[in-house]
């Protein structure tokens, strides 16, 4: 007896489905007049699968970086020197849901929620790196400087890699240039 096929959308691909879903009514409607249900009902999945997968609506976008930042953070964790833990950031980021709302955050009236939920991410990698180098023996202020200067470098390389200032580069390859600089 073959068993009964599952019901409903892979988890992998719904996650995938809600961004586009999520993308597509930025576009046509401009995000705060997208509801989650309005998600939802395009995606073609009950609301609660919605919150199986994102915590809020802004989180559709950021969704691929939060798992790269994710394993970067456990990277410095786990002793990986800070610049190779930051450079696996980029390494794993493709175009998702995120590049797209960078390059049209004006048409999805977007810029705002992009610029706060960016400085809050900015922060977490600051507060991690910062705690990663003072632990290997650097003053907690002058941590808390250089943490500044690189988690803003690697905020500021996925807006120049997904708004092609970065000249259409690899991310990686524009990450490891702003690490450089800060």
């Amino acid at each position: 007896m073959t068993p009964e096929p599952r019901s409903g959308r892979p988890r992998a691909s719904s996650r995938e489905v809600l961004a586009e879903a999520a993308c597509e009514l930025f576009l046509e409607q401009g995000y705060d007049a997208t509801s989650v249900s309005d998600i939802t009902r395009r995606a073609g999945v009950s609301r609660s699968s919605f919150f199986n997968y994102f915590a809020a609506k802004s989180d559709v976008l950021w969704s691929g970086f939060d798992e790269q930042a994710a394993a970067g953070i456990a990277l410095l964790r786990e002793g990986i020197a800070v610049e190779g833990a930051l450079a696996a950031i980029g390494a794993g980021l493709a175009p998702d849901a995120l590049a797209l709302a960078i390059t049209n955050a004006e048409a999805m009236g977007i810029a705002a929620e992009l610029d706060r939920d960016r400085a809050v991410r900015q922060f977490r990698l600051q507060r991690e790196i910062a705690l990663r180098l003072a632990h290997d023996g650097m003053p907690v202020l002058a941590a808390q400087v250089r943490a500044g200067a690189l988690s803003a470098a690697v905020l500021a390389a996925v807006w120049a890699w997904a708004d092609r200032t970065g000249a259409g580069r690899p991310l990686d390859e524009v990450l490891a240039e702003v690490l450089d600089l800060a």
